[in-house]
């Protein structure tokens, strides 16, 4: 028995367990075996303990030179600048300005379905001569009503488009709204439209013709004439006093030759911005804005040299025009105001908004914070009036236009006059901060759409030189407090001259001397 156990015993040492045998093959075959790294050399025997620290010591800051990006994205040991210009000038304009001087901005917001894109000009108005003043006014018509190929507006409508046009004092503009996969075909339309619009003496004497005829039905009783009248006697004899239409002797005399003179002066290049907005893509809308404006002017006079040439000055005057047979009164009452850049302009948007607007069809006066608010609709004395505080390159007016009824235009001229040199004295901080929140709000609203925010772009890269970020915006507005907004009535309202248009049954309207007496307050 004990000679079979050290038999078998010999057996077993000779042939191992099949068990390990496969395990053993199974280990050495793997594929994807990684090598172990070779384990670092001992230090030489003689190597005292501190070099060895040493050493190790070095080859950690050795690894930290070549660090692993994936794990220092967020938690690196080195301070970098951060940079958050991106959010502080949200939504982002991307602007591309041409060799020829033509500015091209857009704000990118693929994910709408449409777009705008339009053209705002540095002309207006106030650059056109005084024997054919309203020449603009006749070319944008004749602009919107058709070209040479007499197709354009047509095929605008056949893409689901539309486009509109409008002119001021100191610019104009033309807006195209279209699907976001129309660009292109947008771009190329008002392309069309402002360099190959049909001048023919038909066609120009038929619009001639339709404007004689609007003047005659609309006549001279609306808030536009009501405005042109201020404009007229506040800047007399320079030339922010032309009306944008223009009186009717220079309509009549107007040719095609004013009109090509007109273009080739103030359709220049340099004096132009294309904005887009929406759907759009800034590479591919200024590669199409290259192939198709080429035929614009290049006309080498600036606006600041036309502004400088022709310099406007503020007058205290007034116009009253008596029309008996119009059943309310209208009264504008204007201060000379800012300009685009005065430091002064956003504290007079604050002060516009305190004084604030209303309409006799809302009930909401009583309970609204403008006290002036408050004051006409306990009172009643007027059917509406607003605020308004219009910006020039150079100057600006400042005041309150109302609607009224015959006998109540003493009141109403009390109530007004009391507010405005109030400004100057007696300021709430609440108030100012209602109407900094008032303000801001309807900034925000009135840039809501594609169209809205194409027409802010090329509005102030026209009158700014640039878009204004709204954080930046917003921080100029919160600076306005009681003290400020006090400060700048002192500087444009208290004891200053003003300009008054009045137009209707206005025989009970106080006379200048009143309205002049009441710009400052006599307290002891």
């Amino acid at each position: 028995m004990a000679t079979r156990k050290l038999i078998h015993r010999s057996l077993r040492h000779q042939h191992p367990s099949p068990t390990v045998r496969n395990y053993a093959t199974q280990s050495s075959i793997t594929p994807h075996s990684t090598p172990l790294p070779p384990s670092p050399s001992p230090p030489p025997p003689n190597q005292m303990i501190y070099d060895r620290l040493a050493e190790s010591v070095k080859s950690k800051l050795k690894r930290l030179e070549n660090p692993d990006l994936r794990f220092l994205r967020y938690t690196s040991p080195h301070p970098s600048l951060a940079d958050h210009s991106q959010l502080l000038s949200f939504p982002a304009t991307r602007v591309t300005t041409l060799p020829n001087g033509l500015q091209i901005a857009t704000e990118s917001n693929l994910a709408a379905r449409s777009a705008a894109v339009g053209v705002w000009i540095d002309a207006g108005s106030r650059f056109e001569p005084d024997e054919k003043n309203g020449v603009g006014n006749f070319l944008k018509r004749l602009q919107l009503k058709g070209t040479e190929s007499g197709k354009a507006l047509e095929e605008i409508e056949n893409i689901g488009g539309g486009l509109d046009a409008y002119n001021s004092r100191e610019m104009t503009s033309y807006l195209a709204n279209f699907m976001g996969n129309n660009v292109s075909k947008g771009i190329e339309i008002l392309g069309e439209v402002l360099q190959n619009s049909d001048f023919s003496e038909e066609r120009i004497n038929k619009e001639r013709n339709e404007i004689l005829r609007e003047r005659e039905e609309v006549g001279e009783i609306g808030d536009e004439a009501i405005f042109d009248h201020l404009h007229a006697t506040a800047f007399q004899y320079t030339p922010l006093g032309k009306s944008v239409i223009g009186p009717v002797n220079s309509i009549k005399s107007i040719t095609k030759a004013d009109i090509q003179d007109y273009i080739s002066t103030h359709y220049a290049t340099h004096r132009m911005v294309i904005a887009a907005a929406g759907g759009v893509k800034h590479e591919d809308v200024v590669e199409q804005v290259k192939k198709v404006f080429t035929k614009l002017s290049a006309n080498p006079t600036t606006t600041s040299q036309l502004v400088a040439n022709e310099p406007v000055n503020f007058t205290g005057s007034e116009v009253r025009i008596i029309e008996d047979d119009i059943p309310l009164a209208r009264l504008a009452v204007a201060f000379n105001g800012a300009s685009w850049t005065d430091p002064d302009s956003i504290a007079l948007m604050v002060m516009q908004t305190m004084l604030g607007s209303w309409d006799k069809s809302n009930g909401d006066g009583k309970h609204m914070g403008s006290e002036l608010v408050q004051r006409v609709a306990i009172s009643e004395v007027a059917e509406r009036f607003m605020a308004f505080n219009t910006n020039y390159k150079d100057t600006g007016l400042f005041g309150v236009y109302a609607v009224a009824k015959p006998d109540c235009l003493d009141d109403l001229s009390y109530a007004i006059m009391y507010e405005l040199s109030k400004l100057c004295y007696r300021v709430s901080e609440a108030d100012v901060i209602r109407a900094r929140n008032q303000l801001k709000s309807s900034l925000l609203q009135n840039v809501n759409g594609i169209s809205a925010a194409a027409e802010d772009i090329g509005r102030q890269l026209l009158t700014y030189g640039r878009r204004i970020p709204y954080a930046e915006l917003y921080a100029r507005i919160d600076a306005v407090d009681a003290n400020a907004v006090k400060h700048v009535a002192n500087r444009f309202i208290f004891d200053r001259d003003i300009a008054i248009a009045a137009l209707g049954p206005i025989q009970g309207l106080p006379d200048y001397n009143w309205f002049r007496r009441r710009t400052y307050w006599l307290r002891y």
